[in-house]
């Protein structure tokens, strides 16, 4: 099947995937942005989503998007290593007009994947997960939190220097890994003509920005926030 064997659906199928995460992103975003407006609404939502069957099959969903699209771009970067046979030790100097990121779209993944697996540690595993294992309550900090006080975990992490530090660096590679995946996404599936190619690649930059702006902006919010309660204390 083509769609499996050649090179040009193996980048159909993780593009579509990508953009599938890129809808989850957004989704999370929102969430997050909740959380600076009311503590109360997250952790409403945060107790609605919880352990419920629909909660559990868009986790599966979620995790099953970020599988192919990990492993589509392992298949695909190994088939460029493999094409390029010898050509790949020499020095190479970046073509002009060549973005940095999609030459290293593979390692920025690996960066995005990696921190992904420390947020997930400290919040999924600690909720959902929690949850489904039959606790209703975690140890967080010294002290016992509800699994659905999503925003005492936001608190929590985020109140740490080095954790803010860390997420920073995570929303930066996960920029630069948007603004090459959300055009060339879409470049693939088939939305390349002359004039909106360039429209796409700055509507990517823009989205780009917004989404990890958005991230950064609940971080530091929270981070400061900290520091505003310890000087009150």
């Amino acid at each position: 099947m083509w769609l499996l064997n050649s090179s040009i659906g193996k980048k159909l199928i993780m593009s579509i995937s990508g953009l599938f995460l890129i809808l989850f992103l957004v989704f999370h975003l929102c969430m997050n942005i909740a959380a600076v407006f009311s503590e109360e609404a997250y952790n409403m939502i945060c107790a609605f989503l919880g352990s419920n069957w629909y909660a559990v099959a868009g986790t599966l969903v979620l995790a099953a998007g970020f599988i192919v699209h990990i492993v589509y771009a392992i298949f695909l970067t190994l088939e460029n290593r493999k094409a390029r046979g010898n050509d790949r030790y020499a020095v190479n100097v970046r073509p002009k007009n060549v973005e940095w990121s999609s030459q290293n779209m593979f390692v920025l993944g690996l960066i995005v994947l990696g921190f992904l697996v420390l947020h997930f540690s400290q919040f999924w595993y600690k909720m959902m997960f929690a949850e489904l294992t039959g606790h209703h309550e975690v140890e967080l900090g010294g002290q016992m939190v509800g699994t659905t006080m999503g925003a005492e975990f936001i608190k929590y992490y985020f109140s740490q220097l080095w954790i803010v530090i860390a997420y920073l660096a995570w929303y930066t590679a996960l920029w630069f890994h948007l603004t090459h995946g959300f055009w060339s996404a879409l470049q693939t599936i088939g939305w390349n003509n002359t004039i909106w190619m360039n429209r796409w690649k700055v509507i990517s930059d823009i989205f780009a920005t917004v989404v990890c702006l958005g991230f950064a902006f609940v971080t530091i919010f929270f981070y400061l926030k900290s520091l505003c309660g310890s000087a009150c204390c």
